[in-house]
């Protein structure tokens, strides 16, 4: 047995073996220790092995699910190791094989998948600074390839998709790949790029790949063939659900980079958790292929106009008369149609996904009769595409019992009435001794022979037992079986017959009730194509009523796109911070637009300027899924990229600390950024000294404003900035306005033009807890500050430069520009000028 066992984790090495040994999955050796870790059960000893206990534990097959979730969980892969040979035949240990490996981005079972999120596995293929990437998921099909330049880029993708298993050309060496949890390093002759593309021909039926527009993507179908071939090795069987591919292309959505998705929550908040952020505020779909659905919306807005305007006059026409709640209530029967549908193609589906998908096709006509009265193209265009399939809702609710058991292998599932073989083995087995009863009653009246009966023992089987005295009244059709001292027992063709099938009949119906299952699950795969079409269409219709159900509960408008530069939104808020507050939020007007380019935005600490920026940036984003936005208005010209700096954080394993994340953050947007692009930035330069901060957040404005000319919300504490405007008339100040009562600060959180003329600073320091006699010992010396350095300081500079002034107070002109701005050149003598350059120079001294 161990040598067995020892032969099939020679090709696992990678892989926890799960041994099938009875009821029970055994792990041995370095697989026992790692599994009693993880799984925190006991770890035991069985046999030896070169004088040394063999570790050993095991988990019962019937809870194998909940162990396999907790290891996939882990980014443990499991190999599944069965008995594939007959007990009763084998010599020796009975034959086991590997029936399929579960990776963590390999899962299609309901109970090892979290029912909202999307689980990818990713292949990734690079050349240069060029890479390819090809992604699945395989619980529902979903086949998809990318191309990206620069590891920025990639980074982006990498976070947009969180892939929960990844394979990677061995040559790559980026930490940010290398370190995920599930990366899997692979050969290069796994991205072979011509064994690719045959592999993916005969995968999805086709000559060439053009049809799928990823002809020229060689990188990434050299990662998508390394993809299917690790999928085709783990699940041991045929694809049938993936049968095509998709390239996508960057351009066609909005361009954001990982430090932007996390700035703005989108999915996922600062702190790693799903609360409070944009999708949890948005998503209340009825369905949960309706939030994955939604989740990749947000995750990639759009850029095409023409079908963001077609999403809008959807939600406009569930809007109307709250026509969305009727849709929405049709669409509660519906269940997870696409991994149920997968499940199906791997032949792993579970009874309870045949009533589910059952209960989906029972949904849809009168989901049909909601969606036609309805006037929008695409409404139109999903309700056809979702269909309707009376034949086989009615094939499915006759074959399966209305709450059918977990599995097949205890039989139970199929209805009475849908098979006569299997009703009349049904009725056998449940019904023999009543059967048996019968026929010693009709026995009796057909020959007479009032000491017939009808009985069984295992040697012998059934039989009809007459006493001797009465043996010679026997029919001729009755046939001897067996001789007693007192008796004749005898047996004839109908009992022969009853007794073949009773003694077999539980077993043969379970083996019938198992042969029309998989019978079933062949019928259902003829139309899978149709069914994914359908699930996919029913998705979108959930997601479409679930924004139209948020724009009336959350006062959400429709925005509109202008073919104008503009940005101009009326009583913008924040969706998800006016979720948390307890008073009213504080809506704010945003202007920009080819004459006002950059907001310079100055105010407190705590005053709202990064929530007014990221509201404007979210405004956008749902813009650009088609969604509703949270304002009284919204004009907006077409955007290609968001980009955010804001924030601090270090990448300590990168050795990258605070101000170099700034530097490389503001780095990206500069050379990125477009007069397309709506850009955030937050505090920069503040990272570093006064004067290199400043010089840096002064240059980096300029260059957005007058180079890059991207639309821009700047905030800073730099006081200086605010006479950029002067200088450069597409910049305009604006700022947060808060009071002070009692020497305590009052933020009023609304938006005014022109620069602020004060920080409170040790107002919010004083809020955060900040000890009394620290307060007190900063406000000296902020007077100190004020009033200019003490005397008794002796500072020479190499380049003369004033004291740190007041945050918005304005600086004190030099006495050598008073000087200057007095006299009149045309009035002087050469000897007088030559004079007054002395005492220019005598000033500057001073």
């Amino acid at each position: 047995m161990m040598q067995q066992f020892l032969r099939i984790k020679a090709d696992h090495p990678h892989d926890l073996v799960f041994y099938r040994m009875g009821d029970f999955y055994e792990l041995f050796y370095e697989d026992a220790q790692q599994a009693a870790e993880l799984l925190d059960i006991t770890l035991t000893a069985r046999g030896k092995s070169a004088g040394e206990p063999i570790p050993m534990c095991g988990v019962p097959y019937h809870a194998a699910e909940t162990y396999l979730a907790r290891l996939v969980k882990a980014g443990v892969s499991v190999a599944i190791a069965e008995q594939i040979g007959d007990p009763a035949t084998s010599k020796g240990p009975v034959e086991r094989a590997v029936v399929r490996v579960v990776t963590p981005g390999t899962l299609s079972d309901e109970a090892l998948l979290e029912d909202k999120l999307d689980n990818f596995l990713l292949a990734l293929n690079q050349r240069e600074d060029q890479y390819g990437i090809a992604y699945l998921d395989l619980s529902t099909g979903r086949f998809r390839l990318l191309e990206v330049s620069g590891e920025e880029s990639l980074s982006s993708e990498m976070q947009r998709l969180d892939p929960a298993e990844t394979l990677y050309h061995e040559s790559i060496l980026d930490p940010g790949v290398t370190a995920r949890r599930g990366a899997r390093s692979q050969p290069a002759w796994e991205f072979d790029q011509e064994a690719a593309r045959r592999a993916l021909n005969t995968q999805c039926q086709t000559h060439d790949l053009q049809g799928f527009g990823c002809d020229d993507m060689g990188l990434a179908i050299g990662a998508a063939g390394c993809l299917l071939q690790y999928v085709k090795d783990t699940q041991r069987g045929n694809l049938p659900h993936i049968r095509a591919l998709q390239a996508e292309s960057r351009e066609d959505s909005i361009i954001m980079d990982a430090a932007t998705r996390r700035n703005l929550e989108i999915d996922i908040n600062l702190t790693g958790g799903d609360s409070h952020t944009l999708l949890s505020v948005m998503d209340r779909s009825i369905t949960a292929m309706g939030s994955r659905m939604l989740r990749r919306w947000l995750n990639r807005p759009l850029t095409g106009i023409p079908h963001l305007r077609s999403r809008q006059t959807a939600i406009h026409a569930l809007c109307e008369n709250y026509i969305y709640e009727t849709v929405r209530n049709a669409l509660k029967p519906v269940g997870d149609m696409e991994r149920i549908l997968a499940r199906i193609a791997l032949r792993s589906a579970r009874p309870r996904d045949l009533t589910r998908l059952a209960s989906s096709l029972g949904a849809l006509p009168c989901l049909g009769t909601e969606l036609s009265v309805l006037q929008a193209p695409l409404l139109d265009a999903l309700a056809t595409q979702a269909g309707d399939y009376p034949d086989l809702c009615d094939l499915l609710q006759r074959a399966v019992i209305e709450n059918p058991p977990v599995v097949i292998r205890d039989g139970g599932v199929i209805a009475d009435g849908y098979d006569e073989e299997l009703d009349e083995l049904r009725q056998i087995s449940t019904h023999a001794g009543e059967y048996l009863l019968e026929i010693e009653q009709r026995e009796r009246e057909a020959t007479g022979i009032s000491t017939l009966k009808v009985g069984y023992n295992r040697v012998h089987g059934y039989y009809i037992e007459i006493s001797r005295t009465q043996s010679d009244k026997a029919p001729e059709t009755y046939i001897r079986r067996q001789t007693l001292k007192n008796a004749e027992r005898f047996i004839t063709p109908e009992l022969k017959e009853f007794e073949d099938k009773a003694l077999s009949s539980k077993s043969r119906a379970l083996a019938r009730e198992k042969a029309l299952y998989d019978e079933l699950l062949e019928r259902l795969n003829e139309p899978l194509a149709e069914l994914q079409s359908t699930a996919a269409a029913v998705s979108e219709i959930d997601v479409l009523a679930n924004l139209a159900e948020r724009a009336e509960s959350l006062s959400l408008c429709q925005p509109q796109f202008c073919d104008e530069e503009v940005f101009e939104v009326v009583s913008g808020r924040h969706l998800v911070v006016e979720q948390v507050l307890d008073e009213p939020f504080i809506a704010n007007d945003t202007l920009l637009d080819p004459n006002r380019r950059m907001l310079l935005i100055t105010g407190p600490n705590m005053g709202g300027k990064s929530t007014y920026m990221r509201q404007n940036a979210v405004i956008a984003l749902l813009a650009h899924i088609g969604s509703y936005v949270p304002a009284s208005s919204a004009r907006l010209s077409p955007l290609d990229r968001i980009f955010t700096r804001i924030g601090s954080s270090d990448d300590l394993a990168g050795g990258r600390s605070t101000f170099m994340v700034e530097m490389t953050e503001t780095a990206n947007i500069l050379h990125n950024a477009t007069p397309r692009s709506l850009v955030l930035m937050d505090e920069v330069g503040r990272g570093t000294s006064t004067f290199d901060g400043l010089s840096l957040a002064w240059a980096a404005a300029v260059q957005l404003a007058e180079h890059v000319r991207a639309f821009t919300l700047f905030a800073t504490h730099y006081f200086e900035l605010t006479s950029l405007p002067d200088r450069c008339p597409t910049m305009a100040n604006v700022h947060l306005d808060a009071t002070e009562h009692k020497d305590h600060v009052v933020f009023l959180h609304n938006i005014k033009e022109g620069p602020a003329n004060r920080s409170f600073g040790l107002q919010v320091a004083k809020l955060a807890g900040i000890p009394p006699g620290v307060l007190a010992a900063a406000h000296d010396k902020l007077r100190e500050l004020e009033q200019g350095a003490p005397k008794s300081a002796v500072v020479e500079p190499l380049i003369p430069a004033p004291a740190q002034v007041d945050l918005f107070t304005a600086p004190k002109p030099h006495p050598a520009l008073e000087a200057l701005e007095a006299i009149d050149p045309d009035a002087l003598t050469p000897r007088q000028a030559l004079d007054f350059l002395y005492a220019l120079c005598a000033k500057l001294k001073n």
